[in-house]
């Protein structure tokens, strides 16, 4: 019999974006595979076969989440019953996690996660928060004495030798201010590619966003719906009688004009629904439009960043505050 379609009947193909510095394809819709609480593997490895079979095929993961294998396993199981033909057709996103930011231990990191996702390679590595920890010791949260400044220069060493050696087609950090990327730009030899930091209609990042444009860099928007059922997150978006007002005259949810509204800032946006008609109402931002008065009203909803990053904060570490850890950004 012929393989099954590997799209949904009538789901239009999300747009791609091509990464500066090497013309990687990524794209602009990711899936997200954070479980916040965490769920079984089997629950994630079920989560992205459906979304494979609804149309995703950019999937992001991190050494922080366990879901690097779960996603493996989906993958080689989308491969044998033939909803995608090759793995090339998909974009798959995993991050450094800080007990590994050092010179020495990212590429054997980097190897750990491609043996969990029985890959080749990736599509894309990220720094995954601009702090080490006590190297090759895996917590989280990180004990509050265990943070250590990370030497940006030679982690950024290694991370562009993943590149060179194929592990990585592309590479980027996340979480990483307009003032610490600046510092990675000023001697990188290959520049990241993308910065994925928080982006919604409730922390805009104009800033941040207009730098990136500005260096080429490429800005993945995560929470694009406020991290709402998190343990940071808030419903604030979803309560927001702006975002409501737009969402009823257009016929369209609240998450939908939040994602649409990430899209049009020309920010790529990771999504995490391992429901599966909110995956199908996730995709179903490709074929119409904000209008400029839509965009005047989201303007001044009221900013405040969701993800404080407290964890990432130790009066013995690099960042005493959330002000340090962003540069004064929150």
């Amino acid at each position: 019999p012929p393989p099954p379609s590997p799209m949904a009947p009538n789901t239009p193909a999300v747009p791609t974006i091509k990464l500066a510095q090497d013309g990687g394809i990524m794209p602009v819709l990711g899936f997200g595979t954070a479980p916040d609480p965490p769920v079984p593997a089997e629950t994630t490895r079920a989560a992205v076969i459906a979304a494979i079979q609804a149309g995703y095929r950019h999937f992001d993961t991190a050494c922080l989440y366990h879901t690097e294998q779960p996603l493996g396993e989906a993958i080689a199981e989308a491969l044998e019953k033939g909803l995608i033909q090759s793995r090339d057709e998909l974009f798959i996103t995993s991050k450094l996690w800080c007990s590994g930011a050092r010179r020495d231990l990212v590429i054997p990191a980097l190897n750990s996660t491609l043996r969990k996702l029985n890959l080749e390679y990736i599509d894309l590595y990220l720094i995954h928060w601009p702090v080490s920890s006590k190297p090759g010791v895996y917590e989280y949260p990180i004990k509050k004495e265990d943070f250590v400044p990370m030497d940006y220069r030679h982690v950024w060493e290694a991370m562009e030798e993943c590149k060179k050696l194929g592990l990585a087609k592309s590479i980027g950090v996340s979480n990483f201010s307009c003032k610490k990327l600046e510092h990675i730009l000023g001697f990188a030899v290959i520049p990241p590619a993308v910065n994925q930091v928080e982006v919604n209609p409730s922390w805009q990042q104009k800033e941040l966003i207009e730098f990136c444009k500005a260096n080429g860099v490429i800005v993945t928007g995560y929470s694009p719906l406020g991290a709402i059922g998190s343990f940071y997150g808030s419903n604030k978006l979803m309560e927001s009688d702006v975002l409501k007002e737009i969402a009823t005259r257009r016929n369209k949810s609240v998450p939908q004009v939040c994602l649409r509204w990430v899209l049009e800032q020309g920010v790529a946006v990771v999504v995490k629904s391992f429901n599966k008609d909110r995956m199908k109402q996730n995709l179903d931002i490709l074929d119409w439009s904000l209008s400029p008065e839509d965009h005047e009203k989201i303007k001044g909803i009221p900013q405040s960043r969701v993800c404080k990053g407290f964890d990432y904060t130790s009066s013995f570490g690099p960042f005493k505050t959330a002000e340090e850890l962003w540069d004064e950004e929150v």
